[in-house]
């Protein structure tokens, strides 16, 4: 690929307020940009990091200097996988070399990864855990929305009636529930039970990583997502028999890269594929929405939790999101 330059650099991030999962409450977020250059063109790439897996700003910045020297030597994206462990910061610098290799090409980072022209795609919109009231206010001030996300907590009659508040203020709208690993295998029948009533359509990683086998032979009539037991692509093989979506994360697995790696992996399993995101602005979207062109949920909102984006920014309209290569990927449509 030839010698490049690298720069990093650390952003804080102010959420617009406060945002509620169980166990956690986020008030802002520090990400890392990665910035490669060969002297004619650039790429640059945002890295959230993964909280649960203590992949902080430092972490991130760490990993990626330690690559520093390959990295500038010219490295390709297949070799970064090898280089560099499946992190937020992996993630950065892949999806700077996307852009890069698309700038080169004069061609918008869609068309590397095989896509003629993408479409905007349905986004849920989410709504943090709160008074049932309150997140139903919530649900009703995105306006347009077709697909709304509920956090959970992990205290079952509180969550229902949250969902519940929620389905009657919007009756139309599809619906999944988050519950970062909020519940036990024991309570689980009861969960999917009443969320079958308030016709939700998905429920995302209800018990904790690393209590996969719980699920072996559970049957639920509300497809079940993996997402914090879900990383990597070497993951596919073990969710495939326990879940039914497998949520990829850029953060998670290093990269745009190894994503749509994941995306064709679990089709071949009979996973379905959703992409999701950690918080980040729209340079972190806009590479994971070439994701979404492949997938069967798109959660792609974190720009709407923060108190200000970079401009240009990705679109969101009518319940959609859509992200051009101006924000991202290519010279300007």
């Amino acid at each position: 690929m030839g010698a490049l330059q690298l720069t990093v650099e650390r952003e804080k991030l102010r959420l617009a307020e406060p945002f509620r999962i169980s166990g956690y409450v986020f008030e802002e977020t520090e990400v890392v940009v990665a910035t490669v250059s060969d002297g004619e063109h650039g790429g640059r790439g945002e890295g959230g990091g993964v909280y649960y897996l203590n992949d902080d700003a430092d972490r991130m910045v760490a990993d990626i200097e330690a690559a520093r020297p390959a990295i500038e030597a010219g490295i390709d994206r297949q070799e970064l996988r090898a280089l560099m462990p499946a992190c937020g910061g992996r993630n950065a610098v892949d999806c700077a070399l996307w852009e890069l290799e698309a700038k080169r090409a004069g061609k918008a980072a869609w068309q590397l990864a095989g896509i003629d022209k993408p479409a905007p795609l349905v986004t849920t919109f989410t709504c943090g855990a709160d008074e049932p009231a309150a997140m139903a206010a919530k649900a009703l001030s995105y306006e347009g929305a077709r697909a709304i996300k509920i956090k959970l907590t992990g205290d079952l009659a509180l969550d229902l009636e949250r969902v519940g508040a929620i389905r009657a203020a919007l009756p139309k709208v599809w619906i999944g529930v988050d519950a970062n690993q909020g519940f036990s295998i024991a309570e689980l029948p009861e969960l999917v039970t009443g969320l079958e009533t308030l016709d939700v359509a998905l429920v995302e990683q209800p018990l904790a990583r690393g209590r996969e086998a719980d699920m072996e032979g559970f049957e639920s009539s509300i497809p079940l997502a993996a997402d914090e037991s879900a990383l990597t692509l070497d993951d596919v093989p073990e969710i495939a028999g326990r879940f039914d979506v497998f949520n990829i994360k850029l953060d998670k697995c290093g990269g745009l890269t190894e994503a749509l790696m994941i995306a064709e992996a679990c089709r071949k399993s009979g996973l379905k594929v959703m992409v999701g995101n950690m918080v980040g602005t729209s340079l972190a979207m806009a590479p994971a929405f070439i994701v979404g062109q492949y997938c069967d949920v798109v959660d792609l909102d974190g720009p709407t939790f923060l108190a200000r984006d970079r401009e240009p920014s990705i679109d969101y309209r009518d319940g959609t999101v859509f992200a051009g290569p101006r924000v991202w990927g290519g010279s300007a449509e």
